[in-house]
C-alpha cells in the first residue's frame, strides 16, 4: 500500500487488536427511559435474556436481565480501561471496592492475579432517555506483573486533559488524552503496576474528534511500537498520505512514521492506541489472558477455589441507588466523591 500505511481493514463486530493491546469494544446503545429498577421501561420480549446482544430497538441487555450490563465476572493478567462518553457505570468488585462513574470518566483497572468485578449500566432517568456510550480497551501485562495484586484507579473527567489543536486554517481537532502524551501535554498517570505507568513503553490511548477540513499531525513513534487508528464514526472519509479511507476502519500504521490526518467535510471521531509491545507469548482463554496453557488452567484452577476473594454483594448485578452520584471507593478504603 504504502510505507505509511501498513493496512486497512473493516472494523466489524470484534475490533482486531494489535500487542499490547488484546481487545476493545465499542457499546453505542440508545437506552430508553428507565423503571424503578434502574431497568429498561420497555418490555424486554423477544430478547434472549441473560446473552442479549441484539441492538434490538437501539440497545442490547447484554448479560443483565434487569438491569443491561456485565453480571460479576472474573480477570487475571491484564488491564481493562474503560472509557466512558455518555451514561453510567456501576462497579462492584471482590475486593470490596465499588463505585458509580460515567459521562466522560475513565476506569483504569490493573487485574492482576485476580478479580471478580461487576458493570452494570444503570437507567437513572425516569423522564427521558439514557443514552449510553463507552470503550472498554484491554492491555495486556507482562510475566513479571501477571500477578501483581488487582488495583483501580479513577480518571474523573473534570480532571481527564482535553484540549484542541488548530491548524494552519483555523480548523479545530478535540483530543481526549487518556494514556500517554501529545503535543506536550501528560496523561494521567495509570496504576503503578500498568504497562502504561512506565513512560518507556509510549502507550498512547487517544480520543480524537475532528471538524471538517482539520487536519492533525501525529509525531513519529519507534520501529518497536505498534500504532492503530480506529475511525469508528464519521459520515465522510479522512485522508492519510493520499490514501482517502471511510469510517468503520481500522488503519493500521508504520509507527516510525510522522503522519498527517486530513479530515474531509464531515466531522470523524478516531480512536488512536500505540503501544511498545510485550515480547512475550501470549495465551488467552476468555477472561484469562496468560504466558502459557499451564498459567491459562491454573487460572482456572485457583479460580474454583478461591473466586478470587469471593463476592461480598447480596446479587452478581448490584446496583446502587438512582439519587447515587458519581464516586469510587477502593480497595484500601479511600473514597473519592464528584456531585
Amino acid at each position: 500500500m504504502n510505507n505509511k500505511i501498513i493496512q486497512i481493514s473493516p472494523i466489524g463486530f470484534q475490533w482486531e487488536m494489535e500487542n499490547p493491546f488484546i481487545f476493545c469494544a465499542h457499546h453505542k446503545d440508545a437506552f430508553p427511559k428507565g423503571n424503578l429498577h434502574q431497568g429498561p421501561d420497555v418490555s424486554l420480549f423477544g430478547r434472549n435474556i441473560g446473552s442479549d446482544f441484539s441492538g434490538k430497538d437501539g440497545f442490547s441487555m447484554y448479560h443483565g436481565d434487569v438491569v443491561p450490563g456485565f453480571p460479576e465476572h472474573p480477570h487475571r493478567g491484564f488491564e481493562t480501561v474503560t472509557i466512558t462518553l455518555k451514561g453510567l457505570i456501576d462497579h462492584f468488585d471482590s475486593k470490596g471496592a465499588h463505585g458509580r462513574y460515567g459521562d466522560g470518566d475513565v476506569q483504569w483497572l490493573t487485574t492482576g492475579k485476580g478479580c471478580q468485578h461487576c458493570e452494570m449500566f444503570p437507567l437513572i432517568n425516569q423522564d427521558k432517555d439514557n443514552p449510553l456510550e463507552l470503550f472498554q480497551v484491554w492491555l495486556n501485562l507482562p510475566s513479571k506483573d501477571k500477578f501483581v495484586e488487582p488495583d483501580y484507579k479513577m480518571f474523573w473527567a473534570e480532571d481527564i486533559p482535553v484540549f484542541e489543536v488548530i491548524d494552519e486554517n483555523k480548523n479545530k481537532t478535540t483530543i481526549k488524552l487518556i494514556a500517554g502524551s501529545f503535543q506536550g501535554k501528560e496523561s494521567i498517570e495509570p496504576t503503578q503496576n500498568s504497562w502504561a505507568y512506565d513512560k518507556d513503553n509510549r502507550v498512547g490511548i487517544l480520543i480524537i474528534r475532528m471538524e471538517p477540513h482539520s487536519k492533525l499531525t501525529i509525531p513519529a513513534g519507534t520501529g518497536t511500537m505498534s500504532r492503530n487508528l480506529y475511525f469508528y464514526q464519521g459520515e465522510g472519509n479522512i485522508k492519510i498520505d493520499n490514501k482517502e479511507v471511510s469510517s468503520s476502519n481500522r488503519i493500521k500504521l508504520n509507527a516510525n512514521q510522522e503522519i498527517e490526518i486530513i479530515n474531509q467535510d464531515k466531522e470523524s471521531y478516531i480512536l488512536l492506541l500505540e503501544g511498545e509491545k510485550i515480547d512475550e507469548p501470549v495465551v488467552q482463554y476468555g477472561p484469562f489472558v496468560m504466558n502459557t496453557e499451564q498459567e491459562i488452567r491454573q487460572a482456572f484452577d485457583d479460580y474454583r477455589k478461591t473466586r478470587f476473594g469471593g463476592w461480598l454483594w447480596d446479587r452478581p448485578d448490584p446496583v446502587h441507588e438512582i439519587t447515587t452520584g458519581r464516586f469510587a471507593r477502593y480497595i484500601n478504603g479511600s473514597e473519592e466523591r464528584k456531585y
